[in-house]
C-alpha cells in the first residue's frame, strides 16, 4: 500500500513539475525538482525485500545527488563535474542491479543480440563524435560517463533478451529513456541549445527512472 501511495505521489508531483516548466515557471519548478526522486526511493524502500534491493536504493540516492548538484551547475562547472560524478556512481549501481536479476530464458537469440549491440556501439561513437570537439577540458569525463551509460544500456538489452516480460520489456525502455535524456542533455550544453530542451530531458529522466524501477519490482515480485 506505501508503495502504491508513493507511485501515485511521484507522477502527481512530477506531473505538476512538468505543467510548470510548460507553463515557464522554472523559478517554482526549482525548487519541486528535489522532491521528485524521493518519491521513487520511498516506493523501493517500503516493498518487500529482495536480493538486489540495495543496489537499486543505491543508484536512486545517487540519481537524486546528481539533480540537486546540477540545480547548480550555472554557478560554476565544479557543480556539473561533481552532478556527472553523481550519476555515473547511479549507473553503475544500475548495471550491477541488471547483472543480479534472475533470468528465466537459458538461450537467447544471437542475431538480435548483436544487432542490438552494434545499434549501441555505432550511437556511442556517434554522440562522442559530434561531442568531443566542443568539450574542451571535459572530454575525459564525458568520455567515461558515455562509456558507462552505454554500458548501462547494454546490461539492460542483454538482461531483457533473458527476463521475464513485461518486466523487461519495462527496464529495457527505461535505459532506453534514461540514454536518449542524456543525450538530450549533452547535445543542448555542448553541441547547440534545443527548444524545449527542459521539459525534453526531465520528462524522459522523470519516465525512464519510473520505468527501471517498475520493472525491477515486477522481476522480483513474489508469488
Amino acid at each position: 500500500m506505501r508503495s502504491t501511495l508513493s507511485f501515485k505521489a511521484y507522477i502527481g508531483i512530477s506531473f505538476v513539475y512538468l505543467l510548470l516548466i510548460i507553463l515557464e515557471r522554472e523559478d517554482i519548478s526549482w525548487f519541486l525538482k528535489p522532491f521528485l526522486i524521493p518519491f521513487l526511493f520511498l516506493a523501493v524502500y517500503t516493498c518487500g525485500d529482495f536480493p538486489s534491493k540495495k543496489f537499486l536504493l543505491i543508484a536512486l540516492t545517487f540519481s537524486w545527488i546528481g539533480d540537486v548538484v546540477l540545480m547548480f551547475a550555472d554557478k560554476g562547472e565544479l557543480y556539473f563535474i561533481v552532478g556527472l560524478a553523481s550519476f555515473l556512481i547511479s549507473h553503475i549501481a544500475y548495471i550491477i542491479l541488471f547483472s543480479k536479476q534472475l533470468r528465466i530464458n537459458s538461450t537467447r537469440n544471437k542475431a538480435v543480440f548483436w544487432v542490438g549491440i552494434t545499434v549501441i556501439i555505432v550511437y556511442l561513437m556517434a554522440m562522442l563524435s559530434v561531442l568531443l570537439p566542443s568539450l574542451g577540458d571535459l572530454k575525459i569525463p564525458v568520455f567515461v560517463y558515455a562509456i558507462v551509460l552505454s554500458t548501462m544500456l547494454l546490461f539492460a538489452f542483454k538482461g531483457y533478451l533473458k527476463w521475464s516480460k513485461p518486466a523487461g520489456m519495462y527496464i529495457l525502455l527505461g535505459a532506453v529513456i534514461f540514454v536518449s535524456s542524456d543525450s538530450i542533455m549533452a547535445f543542448d550544453k555542448f553541441y547547440e541549445p534545443l527548444k524545449f530542451s527542459s521539459f525534453l530531458i526531465m520528462s524522459t529522466y522523470i519516465a525512464a527512472q519510473y520505468l527501471i524501477v517498475v520493472g525491477i519490482l515486477k522481476l522480483n515480485k513474489k508469488k
